[in-house]
């Protein structure tokens, strides 16, 4: 189920003004030129600022996602109508032949259930063109980032264009195994509404990453570190093989 935090529409609306500094998708803007990329799906496009940013590039971009009130978001910035917003999720695409496929910042980690995961992976493989890569970021669980997830580290107050000052602050809610459950908490100061959003997070390690993108058939080519969060972040660049390159589980499609 999407988190409140991306379907309500008056939390949705909260999303990028709430976190402005999108410096984490420059490592993607480099993997996209790297790549050479040309046409790209962003899984989990949330309100669109990689999609707009590589339209704006003159890339042809797919964005997906499950939460309407987000890609409404999306749909209504500027450029919104270069890009193909689609309502749903990686499982049931229609026919793509992409470059790249992309999952920033947490989408990897919010697909908890494995099957649901897995079923990710297959689609984003079915989606790339052979020789087409995948991108996508988790937090490594050995550095326990969820510690530091708590009301005095997280508390603002931020004046929200057409909102008035919004408070908002998150607190964990629960940790069993590799899954970390947490609340975000807004109190709108305009009239006094106070909204809150439950996510949680599955910290998957690197074996665990590598045997699912194997499974799914991919070729595992590098795992980088994350600029903007150095040795606390796992970067997968994996690749859909090519037929009859002799690679282990080579493509047939």
């Amino acid at each position: 189920m999407t988190d409140e935090g991306f379907r309500h529409p008056r939390l949705a609306a909260l999303y990028d003004p709430l976190d402005p500094d999108r410096s984490d998708l420059d490592a993607y803007l480099r993997a996209a030129e790297e790549f050479g990329a040309r046409r790209v799906l962003d899984i989990g496009c949330g309100t669109g600022v990689f999609a707009l940013l590589l339209a704006g590039r003159g890339i042809e971009v797919v964005g997906v996602d499950p939460a309407g009130a987000s890609l409404e978001v999306a749909r209504a910035k500027p450029g919104g109508d270069r890009v193909r917003w689609i309502h749903g999720d990686a499982t049931a695409l229609p026919p793509l032949r992409v470059d790249l496929a992309t999952m920033t910042a947490n989408v990897a980690q919010a697909i908890i259930d494995p099957e649901a995961w897995r079923g990710t992976l297959r689609g984003a493989r079915a989606a790339l063109r052979p020789g087409g890569r995948l991108v996508f970021e988790t937090r490594d669980p050995a550095r326990r980032a969820w510690e530091e997830w708590n009301r005095q580290a997280s508390y603002r107050v931020t004046d929200v264009p057409g909102a008035g000052a919004v408070e908002s602050w998150v607190e964990v809610t629960g940790v069993s195994g590799p899954l970390v459950a947490f609340r975000w908490t807004y109190v709108f100061a305009a009239d006094g509404q106070v909204l809150t959003s439950d996510s949680t997070l599955r910290f998957r390690d690197r074996r665990e990453v590598e045997a699912d993108l194997d499974g799914s058939g991919f070729v595992l080519e590098e795992v980088r570190d994350a600029p903007d969060r150095p040795g606390r972040e796992l970067v997968f660049v994996a690749r859909r093989p090519v037929a009859g390159s002799g690679e282990e589980g080579a493509d047939t499609a």
